[in-house]
């Protein structure tokens, strides 16, 4: 599949202007590579706004949808360095699915990437599978070189930020992913494309947008030793 592994961990957030400098620190130099050293994760992407809220997104894909509810995630969420805590609480209009990824087409990850998030209605899932399955085919769009459908596990799907004891009303959320190699052809991806299957299934189109890729780090990056230019002459 196009996306490495069965699992998905989706967080979006935004944070204080006063505050972003800390923030992307913290996520460019310990939380990324934090995470994506937990056993059973594969990648993790990171994304900024392009015309979307909340402004930032990160995916951390795992070789199977069991990794997001294994002992080793479990400790590692128990267990945030002060660094993170003091991040997290700064934390406003948070998003967090826990998600299978059950369709995957394509090949690779573009420069930007179209988000739609769905409610499905009770009952109605596997019609909407079905609808949005149609719509997802990269290899009909110009610019378009993978799409994905993730689904939020209601159990796990939960911000950090929320109260204990209190359920998301997103916490059923699935989630349209279209990776394209620019804004444009994104776009045009987005326009019109899965509003029919949404409806036809009595669902909710929750909200759409684009980012921008950041950055993105795979387990095969960790603990590389630096090169130094010497090295490289020979």
């Amino acid at each position: 599949m196009p996306i490495a592994g069965q699992g998905m961990l989706l967080t979006s957030m935004d944070i204080a202007h006063e505050d972003e400098a800390d923030f992307n620190r913290w996520y460019d130099r310990e939380h990324i590579a934090e995470r994506v050293a937990i056993d059973g994760f594969v990648e993790a992407r990171r994304y900024v706004a392009l015309d979307a809220n909340p402004k930032y997104l990160g995916l951390y894909s795992t070789e199977r949808f069991e990794v997001l509810s294994s002992d080793a995630y479990r400790t590692a969420l128990a267990n945030q360095t002060e660094w993170s805590k003091r991040n997290i609480a700064k934390f406003k209009n948070m998003i967090r699915g826990v998600a299978r990824i059950t369709l995957s087409r394509g090949q690779g990850r573009g420069a930007v990437l179209g988000l739609i998030r769905i409610r499905p209605a009770a009952g109605h899932e596997d019609t909407l599978r079905a609808g949005l399955s149609a719509g997802l085919d990269p290899l009909s769009l110009d610019g378009i070189v993978s799409m994905h459908l993730l689904e939020n596990d209601p159990t796990l799907s939960k911000p950090l930020t929320d109260p204990p004891g209190i359920t998301s009303p997103g916490a059923s959320d699935w989630f349209v992913l279209i990776d394209g190699t620019g804004a444009e052809a994104v776009k045009a991806a987005l326009a019109g494309r899965f509003e029919s299957a949404i409806a036809a299934a009595g669902a909710e189109l929750i909200a759409a947008g684009t980012y921008a890729l950041l950055w993105d780090l795979a387990k095969a990056d960790l603990n590389k030793p630096d090169v130094e230019q010497a090295d490289l002459r020979g």
